[in-house]
């Protein structure tokens, strides 16, 4: 069975689409030893059942949920600025993960906490609804191609799983540098009736997100970055 095959197999078996695609990367030696000793001490597990978050983390504190952590920087910058909240990040992608774990020991974050697994199935089977006080989309894959856009994480049956989870007030915020992409996020999040929009339409970078290295090079080229953030509504 070729590659593409057992993905398509995977996907009939999580009963979606996934918005990533499992590469055989190149794991460093650091990412290897970070993965191996630090998944012990600050990952979850995935498996079907609500996650009793302040058993997680030891205290009862505002709780965010980070969609594809990257090489983790971000997500550590933020858990290190904001102590008073705890974060769960998910990636799927063992050399991300790895770099996430050492960030977490280097910088001996206590608030942090990551689950490597499919994040639609995490959100569907582990995040009670109601419980989450954001939630953070940075830079998912933009998936370009025409052909591949089914593929795209912001759709509107993900966003109104997403909206579920969050606290009356709750915030979801996306961030995307593919302008067509950000067009379509702020539709799919404009018609979904549990959210309503912080802004007329797209808002400035909200100072909590720090601008990466990438972007910075980006916005220097004249690339366009943009964010959107809306609250669930407290009806």
């Amino acid at each position: 069975m070729s590659a593409i095959d057992d993905e398509a197999a995977a996907e009939r078996r999580a009963g979606h689409i996934r918005s990533f695609v499992l590469r055989q990367g190149r794991v460093s030696e650091a990412q290897r030893r970070f993965h191996e000793e630090g998944m012990p001490r600050w990952g979850i597990p995935y498996r079907p059942g609500a996650l009793d978050l302040d058993a997680v983390f030891g205290r009862h504190a505002p709780r965010i949920l980070e969609i594809g952590c990257g090489m983790g920087e971000t997500t550590a910058t933020i858990a290190a600025a904001h102590p008073q909240n705890d974060y769960l990040g998910i990636e799927v992608h063992t050399p991300g993960v790895g770099s996430l774990l050492k960030e977490i020991a280097t910088r001996e974050l206590s608030n942090l906490r990551v689950i490597q697994h499919d994040a639609v199935e995490v959100v569907r089977d582990m995040i009670a609804p109601g419980t989450l006080s954001g939630i953070h989309v940075f830079f998912p894959d933009p998936w370009p191609k025409k052909r591949q856009q089914k593929r795209r994480l912001i759709q509107p049956g993900f966003v109104k799983l997403l909206a579920t989870r969050l606290a009356p007030n709750g915030y979801l915020h996306c961030a995307t540098d593919w302008e067509e992409y950000a067009v379509q996020m702020l539709e799919v999040l404009s018609a979904e009736a549990q959210l309503t929009n912080m802004a007329k339409d797209f808002t400035p970078r909200p100072p909590y997100r720090p601008q990466t290295k990438f972007e910075s090079r980006g916005l220097k080229l004249g690339h366009g970055v943009w964010d959107v953030v809306f609250r669930r509504k407290s009806f």
